[in-house]
C-alpha cells in the first residue's frame, strides 16, 4: 500500500500532467488555442506586448514565428507543440504568423523562418532559426526553465521513488498513469519494466518487452531495464547461493561455480557482491568462457545505470585489475 501522504502527492501530480492553467487574451476572449491547449495560442502584433512581454515576467514564452507555406515550420511546429505540453505550464507557446504580422517581423529582425524567441522576465534570453532535431529544441527549453521540473519529470521521480522503495505495485501503477498521457515514454518504459522484475513477475516484463517498437528498446533507459531483465533471467536458473558458496569456497579456482554465484547473487539482489565475484573472477583468469566475467560486468553496469555509485567504484576496480 502507498501511504496516504504520498498517494495523496502522486495524485497530485499525475493530475497536473493533463492539466493546463487558463490562458486567455487581454480583451478576456477566448481564442482558439493550437494543438496543446490554453498554454498554447495565436498571437498578433496588436497582442504581442501582452501575449509575450508581459506574460514572460510571470511565465516563460516561447514564440513561434512562421508561415503557411514554410515546411520546415510545419515540422517544427507540432514538436514545439509537443514539449510545450508535456512541460505542463511551465512555460507558454505563442505562434505568429508573419504573413499577417510583417510589421512586427521587420522589428524583430526576422530574414528567416521558422524563427523562435525564448522570453523571459520581459526580454528575449535565446533564440535559433530553421527547423531543429527535438534533442536540441528540449535543451533550448531546459535553458529557459532552468531547473523547474515538469509535472511528468516530478510524477517520473516519485514513480522511481516509490519503486526503489521497495513498492512495486504502486510504483506499477504510476508509470502506467504516465504511460497513458505519454505513450512509448522511454523511462515510464523502464519502470514497467523493472516493476514487474521486482514483483517477481518475469512473464509480464517479457511480455513488455516483446511488445517494444526497436527505436524504443534501444533508448538508454529501456535498454538499461532490458539488460537488468537478462540478469534476473540467467541469475534464475543458476542455483542456491548458499550452495554456490559453499562450492566456491572448496575450490576457489572452480570460475564457473564463482560465476554461477555471481548470476545467482545479482538475481537475489545483491548486486555489489554479484560484482565482486565477477571481478575476482577476471583477476583469476580474464580470458575465461570468452571473457565472460567483463562482458557480465558490463551487464550489471548498464543495468544500474553509468552513474550508480556501484558501478563508478566498479569501473575503477575493473580497470585497475585488467591494467595491472
Amino acid at each position: 500500500m502507498v501511504k496516504k501522504p504520498l498517494k495523496q502527492l502522486a495524485d497530485r501530480i499525475m493530475a497536473r500532467i493533463s492539466d493546463s492553467n487558463r490562458f486567455s487574451p487581454p480583451d478576456g476572449k477566448d481564442q482558439a488555442a493550437v494543438g496543446g491547449g490554453e498554454m498554447i495560442k495565436d498571437s498578433d502584433t496588436a497582442h504581442f506586448v501582452a501575449d509575450v512581454i508581459e506574460l514572460s515576467k510571470t511565465v516563460p514564452v516561447i514564440v513561434d514565428f512562421w508561415a503557411p507555406w514554410c515546411g520546415p515550420c510545419k515540422q517544427l511546429g507540432p514538436l514545439l507543440e509537443k514539449l510545450v505540453g508535456e512541460a505542463g505550464g511551465l512555460v507558454r507557446l505563442v505562434k505568429v504568423n508573419i504573413d499577417n504580422n510583417q510589421e512586427l517581423a521587420t522589428q524583430l529582425q526576422i530574414q528567416s523562418i521558422p524563427a523562435v524567441f525564448a522570453f523571459k522576465d520581459g526580454r528575449s534570453i535565446d533564440a535559433f532559426a530553421g527547423a531543429q532535431p527535438e534533442s536540441q529544441v528540449r535543451a533550448f527549453m531546459k535553458r529557459l526553465c532552468g531547473d523547474a521540473k515538469t509535472p511528468q519529470e516530478a510524477a517520473l521521480e516519485l514513480a522511481a521513488a516509490t519503486l526503489d522503495g521497495g513498492d512495486a505495485t504502486a510504483a506499477s501503477a504510476m508509470f502506467g498513469q504516465i504511460l497513458e498521457r505519454q505513450p512509448a515514454d522511454p523511462a515510464a518504459t523502464a519502470g514497467l519494466i523493472r516493476c514487474a522484475l521486482a514483483a517477481g513477475d518475469a512473464a509480464a516484463a517479457q511480455r513488455i518487452i516483446e511488445g517494444l517498437p526497436k527505436e524504443l528498446a534501444a533508448e538508454t533507459p529501456v535498454a538499461a531495464a532490458l539488460s537488468a531483465a537478462e540478469l534476473a533471467e540467467l541469475g534464475d536458473g543458476c542455483g542456491d547461493v548458499a550452495a554456490l558458496r559453499e562450492k566456491v569456497a572448496n575450490d576457489e579456482n572452480d570460475l564457473q561455480a564463482r560465476y554461477d554465484l555471481s548470476l545467482a547473487l545479482y538475481g537475489n539482489g545483491r548486486p555489489e557482491e554479484a560484482i565482486d565475484e565477477l571481478i575476482e573472477l577476471v583477476r583469476r583468469n580474464r580470458q575465461w568462457d570468452d571473457e565472460a566475467a567483463r562482458k557480465q560486468l558490463v551487464k550489471i553496469f548498464d543495468a544500474l545505470g553509468h552513474q550508480h555509485p556501484l558501478t563508478v567504484a566498479a569501473r575503477k576496480r575493473l580497470s585497475t585489475v585488467l591494467f595491472s
